[in-house]
């Protein structure tokens, strides 16, 4: 019976392969495991799986010069790095070693199969959402007017998140609103999970909020992944407050901002959305009060010329009618002289009534003027900058005139704030131009 060694098998399995397999092979496979040792040499473990079960199962290397030159251009090429989880199409040599057995020695990768299956996952997860009717939710909530309470969801120590809260709390127009920080992991693995959690701690008290804005600083186009997941999407899309995300990123858009309230492209794009806006209302604000006090003008200069009109009418209208019947007086005087004094006292009688009626008449017309003009003088009352004042916003005024966009402001001058109840004195320490 002829025998062999271990050594002469796989002597025997590598010249075999050696002699029927091409010198290279394009290979679909996902990167289970991958490690880079101190000499720069990169180890995977390549996966396929079905249904979630592993169905085969490889080793395969890069060595350190070809993963240099590699990795980086696949990075510039896809946005993202080489790493556990991602399926790509390799251009592989298949080596078999007497001792560690079958690998595969990777020399190439195609950038654009990755990006296809990137953009195919995307897809997926956008049409579910569309399919599951949620998609537009967010978008169709009405955004505050003037938001006052705002919930941030992001990472205390982030560069986004600091300068988000620099330019708000800097305002120029000096602005009081009210943040509240729920602490996230905005990347990596456990960003998705973590996202969601402050979403649902945000829930439970939404009645405190307007709206939520979600930022982060830059970074690699990968540590975006878990804005395109589908859990993390349905969980923005069916929010019921207006989400603004600000994810930091020039010229990746996620699914997240797509089913977001409104996108914008970094965090201290997002403070000056909410502080445009608010400026925004306060100038829509000061147009309707200024309309209101030129309507209000008019109408009672109209008012008072109509006034003046009807008492000139009821004044000539006195003495027209005080004339005739002085003339019908003198001619019965006249033409009755010898009348009993019974008849001249009927008539006088009947003389007095015309007048007590002309009188009754024109009091009822000058009280109906009075209460008109009282009324407006009312309305113009709840006009008064001291009662706009109790409904909580405040004035600020230098040298006794009102601060706007245009009054030009120096360090060193001091300004008043006026509320209802004070006023502040501030001196100007800093002021930062926003064009």
């Amino acid at each position: 019976m002829q025998h062999f060694t271990l050594l002469e098998i796989n002597q025997l399995v590598k010249e075999t392969l050696g002699a029927q397999l091409e010198p290279s092979y394009w290979v679909i496979a996902e990167i289970g495991e991958m490690r880079l040792n101190q000499k720069g040499h990169c180890y995977l473990e390549l996966i396929q799986k079905e249904e979630e079960r592993i169905v085969a199962k490889s080793r395969a290397t890069i060595w350190s010069y070809t993963y240099r030159n590699l990795s980086a251009w696949f990075e510039n090429m896809t946005g993202e790095r080489l790493r556990v989880g991602i399926t790509v199409l390799i251009n592989v040599t298949i080596q078999y070693h007497e001792v560690f057995g079958l690998s595969f020695n990777i020399k190439d990768v195609d950038a654009s199969f990755t990006l296809g299956e990137r953009a195919k996952k995307r897809q997926i997860v956008i049409n579910q959402l569309v399919d599951d009717g949620v998609f537009d939710m967010n978008k169709m909530l009405d955004l505050p007017l003037v938001p006052q309470h705002i919930a941030i969801i992001s990472a205390p120590t982030a560069a986004g998140y600091g300068d988000f809260m620099h330019q708000l709390e800097q305002n120029d127009r000096g602005y009081n609103l009210h943040t509240e920080l729920f602490n996230a992991i905005m990347q990596g693995e456990q960003a998705e999970d973590s996202i969601i959690k402050a979403l649902m701690k945000i829930n439970d008290m939404s009645h405190r909020f307007d709206l939520v804005v979600l930022i982060r600083g830059g970074g690699a186009s990968s540590d975006l992944d878990c804005f395109d997941s589908y859990e993390l999407c349905s969980h923005i899309a069916q929010f019921p407050l207006p989400i603004v995300t600000g994810i930091g990123h020039e010229r990746d858009e996620t699914i997240a901002d797509l089913v977001a309230h409104t996108r914008m492209k970094t965090p201290t794009a997002v403070s000056e959305f909410i502080l445009q806006g608010i400026r925004a209302f306060e100038e829509r604000l000061e147009a309707t009060f200024q309309n209101l006090a030129w309507y209000a003008d008019k109408h009672m200069e109209v008012e008072r010329r109509a006034l003046e009109q009807k008492a000139w009418m009821i004044n000539k209208t006195v003495q027209k009618i005080a004339l005739n019947e002085w003339r019908k007086l003198d001619s019965l005087i006249s033409s009755l002289t010898n009348t009993s004094r019974n008849v001249l006292a009927k008539r006088e009688e009947q003389l007095n009534k015309y007048i007590e009626r002309i009188q009754s008449v024109t009091k009822n017309e000058l009280d109906n003027i009075s209460r008109t003009i009282e009324n407006y003088h009312h309305y113009l009352g709840s006009l008064d900058p001291k009662q706009v004042l109790k409904r909580g916003y405040s004035i600020t005024t230098l040298n006794g005139k009102k601060v706007t966009s245009d009054t030009p402001l120096d360090a060193g001058m001091t300004i008043q704030t006026h509320l209802v109840d004070r006023t502040i004195e501030s001196d100007i320490t800093k002021i930062d131009n926003k064009n």
